[in-house]
């Protein structure tokens, strides 16, 4: 069975929780939100191959606009499917990692509680492979707003801090013969909307008119620290 057999039969049937365990799938009530199919490159536009990404390193590119960060990670060890839920209690199941050894993930960098992201000049949310200080864990995604955490490899599910849901997940497709990954869904609360009506000035002056306007083509991957001139560490 191909990806979109797969959705499409995952979409109508509840029994399709029940089998996360082995395979990916998607939830009840979730669920995919489909947008243009996007090969993720270097920063010259050349695909990036799966297989040279840097285990536990903090990547981000921008999907499914301009304006909206995601962080692309290695974990270094597989991530299995996890049933989820929104803050509005609508279930999915995150499909878990993918490549050979099912360890990269993908997921909005806009915090689900304040809308905190990384910009260019700071960012206060970033993948932490070890802790910074006493009472925040290793291998988490950290928001030093006001401290959630999130676990990438359980679909970045919330562990601490006043976050209602996980990030929103973006979804990606592994070629096995090229290496290379795309980026062709959402899966979970998506707070795009909030995102620009929060930062819309801010937004105009970082990104201009384009803010708003789908990734088409390509998206460039960047590590964190070349991207973000003061990645905060709380």
């Amino acid at each position: 069975m191909d990806r979109r057999q797969f959705v499409e039969t995952c979409s109508t049937s509840v029994a399709c929780l029940t089998a996360a365990v082995a395979l990916p799938a998607f939830g009840a009530d979730a669920k995919p939100k489909a947008y243009a199919r996007v090969l993720l490159t270097d920063e010259f536009g050349d695909p990036i191959k799966a297989s040279q990404l840097k285990p536990q390193t903090n990547y981000v590119f921008h999907y499914p606009f301009e304006a909206t960060p995601v962080f692309l990670l290695n974990l270094g060890k597989p991530a299995q499917p996890q049933p989820l839920s929104t803050k509005t209690k609508e279930s999915y199941v995150w499909p878990g990692g993918v490549g050979p050894q099912r360890n990269l993930v993908a997921f909005s960098a806009i915090c689900a509680h304040q809308l905190v992201y990384p910009t260019q000049q700071v960012s206060f949310i970033s993948f932490r492979k070890s802790k910074a200080k006493k009472g925040v864990a290793d291998n988490l995604i950290h928001c030093c707003a006001e401290h959630s955490q999130y676990d990438p490899a359980q679909g970045a599910r919330v562990l601490n801090g006043p976050a209602e849901q996980p990030l929103c997940a973006v979804l990606l497709e592994h070629d096995a013969k090229a290496d290379t990954l795309t980026a062709y869904a959402t899966l979970g609360g998506e707070l795009f909307d909030d995102f620009f009506r929060k930062y819309e000035f801010k937004l105009s002056l970082d990104v201009g008119p384009k803010a708003k306007n789908a990734v088409a083509g390509k998206a460039a991957v960047r590590e964190l620290e070349k991207f973000c001139r003061n990645p905060i560490q709380c």
